[in-house]
């Protein structure tokens, strides 16, 4: 897969085709539900002395500090080294949490967050709320948006508001030198399983993850990738006869067994949409697989994607209901 498709620096500012696999939105069922023209309004919540859209010729950071309302996230910013990063030229979109949203969190959290240790975990968090783009609330739309921590946020704006995940808009276009911020009510934050640690969580997996486990790449898909994985459920593997799967169990087959698992492996954070736009992908095994599209129906080689971006901290999975084999 072409770097430039799996950069999470790519800003997609509308939603794709109507796929399943390709709909741009995230993992969210109602990320496309026909909301995709409907602009976010300017939040009602601004200080008394500025109203409308705020601009500042202050960065970011500055400009939050200033406003007096994210106190915290300052100080988290400036205790995981990000303070720099977000002073320099951007453009940026920041998704900031207001003091009273990491009160949600509760103290010892917070504090815990703070200390020196869990600064990679904070880092993942912060750079969860920042978009490497200048995205103004007239530009918003109801979509996927690519952060710097690598997964997605799903923007979901419907009736006039704006919906982060789980949080909402409470202050839109508060315009920095260097980007744009957008205050939200809850902190965000991403998922901190690795892709095989989701497929073990999510139940529906215990095939693959035994198959794994004999060919020794639980250790690599537990590592930093990113990898997007095309992984068969149970009942995938349920199609296969018994003594196939018995067969690839067997020590004397664990190349064969390697080379079947990593051809569901690609390298790199692949969304759907991006997936679907490429039409193929190199695969970790060396040969590539086909990727098409009819109506909501996707196709990876001769398996059907069941259902799309399920994030994992180093990576995304797309759940197919057969296991594709080399060619």
């Amino acid at each position: 897969m072409k770097t430039a498709l799996v950069s999470a620096f790519a800003m997609v500012l509308v939603c794709g085709g109507a796929s399943s696999l390709g709909d741009g939105c995230g993992a969210t069922a109602d990320g496309c539900s026909g909301e995709q023209q409907v602009t976010i309004r300017k939040a009602a919540y601004r200080p008394a002395d500025a109203p409308g859209t705020m601009t500042s010729n202050k960065d970011i950071v500055e400009t939050a500090v200033a406003a007096g309302k994210f106190n915290t996230l300052a100080a988290a910013l400036k205790a995981a080294g990000l303070v720099e990063v977000l002073q320099g030229k951007g453009p940026f979109t920041v998704f900031a949490p207001t003091d009273e949203a990491f009160a949600k969190l509760g103290t010892g959290t917070v504090d815990d967050l703070l200390k020196p240790e869990n600064k990679a975990k904070l880092i993942a968090i912060l750079t969860y709320h920042v978009v490497p783009a200048k995205v103004l609330s007239q530009d918003a739309r109801t979509m996927g948006a690519p952060t710097v921590n690598g997964q997605r946020l799903d923007l979901v704006v419907k009736n006039g508001t704006v919906r982060v995940d789980n949080a909402t808009v409470i202050m839109a276009d508060v315009v920095a030198s260097n980007g744009v911020i957008h205050a939200i009510d809850t902190v965000l934050i991403p998922s901190d399983q690795t892709v095989v640690e989701v497929a073990v969580k999510a139940g529906s997996f215990n095939t693959l993850v035994k198959l794994l486990k004999a060919a020794d790449w639980v250790e690599p898909l537990n590592g930093a990738g990113p990898f997007t994985v095309f992984a068969p459920t149970d009942e995938a593997f349920a199609k296969l006869d018994a003594a196939t799967v018995e067969g690839l169990l067997k020590p004397e087959n664990k190349a064969k067994l390697a080379e079947i698992l990593k051809y569901h492996v690609v390298k790199g954070r692949v969304f759907a949409d991006q997936a679907v736009k490429a039409g193929t992908a190199k695969t970790a095994q060396g040969g590539s697989i086909q990727i098409t599209s009819k109506g909501d129906v996707v196709m990876i080689d001769g398996a059907k994607v069941i259902k799309a971006d399920v994030e994992a901290s180093n990576g995304v999975i797309h759940v197919i209901d057969t296991v594709i084999m080399p060619k």
